[in-house]
């Protein structure tokens, strides 16, 4: 029977997840809702994907601002403390700041420029030429900033990051200076006691602070890497990944996630006959190329996979044996042609890897995954936590 159709990516409707809920029991009973109610049948190396919101919303994975500060006052004695490279974010961070200054009596808050890690601009590229300023040099303090650029909004939020974490310190009662640079150890002038917020450069900025003689150093995935009373918690992550949940509270990445992978692998296998992959994932990782956002504000794009998604894909380029190999080929015979290359392209690969797989996307599964699984869920009213992908590993033979 012929196919007509390759990969598909379905987002599955289920039930608001409450803290509490067995996660592993709603994603295998909405999966197998939607294939009767559907009439979908399962095929092998069908992938399910479970956003990690929920699978965190029913941990009841969540911290409080004064869990936050509790932990900050801990590790920061001292209550005075470098911040460092945080992300410029009303979800992402601002609540975790206001733990932090609840829990500090001063921050010297470093931000680099022109933009933060995942392309939230403080200043444009434009006018930073303007400027004739070094942003890998030069050190600006907040007076030099409004006198070269002025105040800058947001282009998607219309907000003044600046403005809003100096609003919520104040609320806080703590005192904050900021700063403007894009070496890590500049903070050392005024304090060297640092919390870091980076998240995909974080070691090698704690590996540069260390070095050059910071005394307390610590990283967001080392603020509630334990639970404090009865908090929330990460052991590998800490904040990194986490998101606003109320005004007073943060949801964390969920941890402990494998075995629910394993499980949902398990029961759906064994009720459908097929060997069915699961990972839960979080930002797709992929960047908007009108906005420069890179959606990534979490550690990692997948926690938790089964290992049947562990690896990069195993393409050859279909456009090249086209113009290339098979050039002088029309019609059947260039369709056959093509396909008895997929069938031996593990020969042909270690012969010509690097020219027949030019062009392929050399990403690993679960990242290329998370940006299908992520783009089909949305982040807002579709009601599909749960996304079923099918023929992802198929090709043209299949």
């Amino acid at each position: 029977m012929t196919r007509f159709f390759g990969t598909v990516s379905r987002g599955v409707r289920a039930p608001i997840i409450r803290e509490g809920d067995n996660i592993v029991d709603i994603v295998v009973d909405s999966v197998w809702q939607a294939h009767e109610g559907e009439n979908t049948p399962f095929r092998d190396k069908d992938v399910i994907c479970v956003t990690e919101a929920v699978v965190a919303r029913a941990q009841g994975n969540y911290a409080t601002i004064d869990e936050i500060a509790e932990d900050v006052r801990q590790k920061f004695p001292s209550g005075e403390i470098g911040l460092i490279f945080p992300i410029l974010s009303r979800n992402r961070f601002s609540v975790n700041l206001r733990g932090i200054a609840r829990g500090v009596k001063k921050i010297h808050l470093l931000l680099p420029y022109p933009s933060d890690e995942v392309g939230n601009q403080l200043i444009s590229e434009h006018d930073l030429e303007d400027a004739k300023l070094n942003p890998w040099q030069d050190l600006l303090t907040l007076e030099q900033y409004r006198e070269y650029f002025g105040q800058n909004l947001h282009p998607f939020t219309g907000v003044d990051y600046i403005d809003l974490y100096q609003s919520i310190a104040r609320e806080e009662g703590c005192e904050m200076d900021v700063y403007l640079a894009n070496d890590p150890t500049a903070i050392l002038r005024y304090v060297k006691d640092v919390l870091t917020c980076d998240i995909h450069s974080r070691h090698r900025t704690k590996k540069l602070l260390e070095e050059a003689g910071a005394e307390t150093l610590y990283n967001l995935e080392d603020i509630l890497s334990e639970p404090i009373g009865n908090s929330g918690y990460n052991p590998q992550y800490g904040l990194l990944g986490s998101n606003k949940s109320t005004e007073e509270s943060v949801k964390l990445f969920p941890h402990d996630c494998q075995g629910v992978v394993e499980e949902i692998s398990r029961r759906l296998s064994e009720k459908s006959g097929k060997k069915i992959e699961a990972m839960i994932y979080g930002d797709g990782a992929f960047r908007d190329p009108v906005g420069k956002i890179w959606e990534l504000a979490d550690p990692v794009v997948s926690p938790a996979f089964t290992a049947g998604l562990e690896g990069v894909p195993h393409e050859i380029k279909l456009k090249y044996l086209a113009d290339n190999d098979f050039a002088d080929l029309k019609g059947q015979a260039l369709d056959d042609a093509i396909k008895e290359a997929i069938r031996i392209k593990d020969e042909n690969v270690k012969a010509q890897a690097e020219v027949l797989r030019l062009g392929t996307t050399p990403r690993r599964i679960t990242d290329l995954l998370g940006s299908l699984a992520d783009l089909t869920s949305g982040s807002g009213d579709k009601g599909t936590p749960i996304i079923w992908i099918q023929g992802y590993f198929d090709d043209l033979t299949d």
